[in-house]
């Protein structure tokens, strides 16, 4: 295998759970040598979390491969000397505990960028390091909810509904690493390169995507409500039942997308029609239009209507369960699902690599560790404690 795209860099992932911790592992996927420090005999919470398999907590490898675990309680002032010489042979920290926290034990930036000038220290939480809101206690759905993202979503009679699945905590993840990887480059290209602190707060990484939100209200003064799918964007757009019972995804963001359209429905008279003949026009006769299409889909069946529509080049999906994807010979050709070893379950898939590199393509080089599974590597290869040394910190329960 050639060279890994990020062989070479030493990662200290003392974060939990899934925002911070997805960031390492996109990472650790590219070559990144992750050490993920856990509290010894308790470990990562996302340990914990659901589904499970005989014990075994299913989410763990994929949300952990390629690291090393290292247990070390920084609550004691031992744990914290171990820590601070890590800090020195590491060119990332990726942390998520509540602003403060780290301070408090004598750890925090000011301290470790004495240690190591070079380190570029990721800081995630729920409303960022500094603000009125810095303190609150930060999880994914509440800061996705003051984003502004929650707001919009669901239908105007009902209550507004919340993602089924930790997507701000995983946007947050890509912004890590997007983080670390900028910091180092900049390090390490400009002659005057240095660490740096890098502050990532929740609500920020889905707030950054509505910049409609932001021009609607600022220009128009207009406050979007809730609607379901891209309502207000496009139209036509929506959710749409074929005549076997299936349901899809269109939308038609440019005129010439519906011209398209139009001409796959045998309906080339609305591309003339002023009530159609734009998307502005379109939109200010939503209902209409997209009721035409309804009408015109609930009359073909899914694979006849997928196969005209992509003759026309017409942006259309049928909605996928995860038994679909499983059988679905596109995520099988990506190889969007990779099977790998598990020590106790045998093979067990998870998701393959994003995006897809052409010379350094991800790997997976070991599973989702086992809870203080390197300590020995870690503190005497690494560290150049001694066995005994190292037995004395165990019996300590310092690891």
């Amino acid at each position: 295998m050639s060279r890994l795209a990020l062989e070479g860099v030493k990662v200290l992932d003392v974060s939990t759970m899934i925002a911070a911790p997805f960031g390492a592992v996109l990472l650790g996927d590219f070559g990144a040598d992750v050490i993920k420090i856990e509290m010894p005999g308790k470990g990562d919470t996302l340990r914990h979390v659901g589904p499970f398999l005989d014990k075994e907590p299913l989410r763990w490898p994929g949300l952990s491969r390629n690291k090393k675990s290292l247990t070390l309680d920084l609550h004691k002032s031992e744990g914290v000397e171990i820590f601070k010489k890590l800090v020195e042979k590491v060119d990332i920290l990726i942390e998520n505990f509540r602003p403060g926290t780290l301070e408090k034990w004598g750890i925090g930036y000011d301290v470790l960028k004495e240690i190591n000038p070079n380190l570029v220290m990721i800081r995630v939480s729920g409303y960022g390091q500094t603000g009125p809101f810095k303190d609150k206690a930060g999880f994914g759905t509440p800061a996705t909810a003051f984003s502004g993202f929650t707001y919009l979503q669901g239908y105007p009679d009902r209550p507004p509904v919340s993602p089924s699945f930790s997507l701000t905590d995983y946007i947050t993840g890509i912004y890590v690493a997007f983080a670390a990887v900028t910091a180092i480059y900049y390090r390490d290209v400009n002659p005057k390169g240095s660490g740096q602190m890098v502050d990532i707060a929740l609500y920020e990484s889905v707030f950054r995507m509505l910049e409609f939100l932001i021009a609607e209200y600022d220009q128009l003064g207009k406050v979007r409500e809730r609607s379901p799918g891209l309502s207000g964007h496009s139209s036509p757009a929506g959710t749409f039942m074929t005549k076997d019972g299936h349901w899809v995804v269109l939308v038609t963001s440019t005129d010439s997308t519906f011209e398209r359209l139009a001409k796959a429905m045998n309906r080339e008279d609305l591309i003339t029609n002023e009530k159609f003949y734009t998307n502005e026009r379109r939109l200010q006769n939503h209902e209409e239009t997209n009721g035409i299409v309804a009408d015109w889909i609930r009359s073909l069946p899914r694979d006849e209507l997928l196969q005209r529509l992509d003759e026309y080049g017409v942006p259309v999906s049928p909605i996928l369960s995860i038994k679909d994807i499983f059988e679905h010979h596109h995520y099988q050709a990506r190889e969007n699902i990779i099977e790998v070893k598990h020590p106790r379950l045998g093979k067990i898939k998870v998701p393959g690599f994003v995006p897809k590199f052409e010379k350094t393509p991800g790997s997976i080089r070991n599973i989702a560790p086992d809870l203080g599974q390197h300590n020995d590597e870690i503190l005497v290869n690494l560290l150049g404690l001694s066995p005994s040394t190292v037995k004395e910190l165990k019996e300590k329960k310092i690891i």
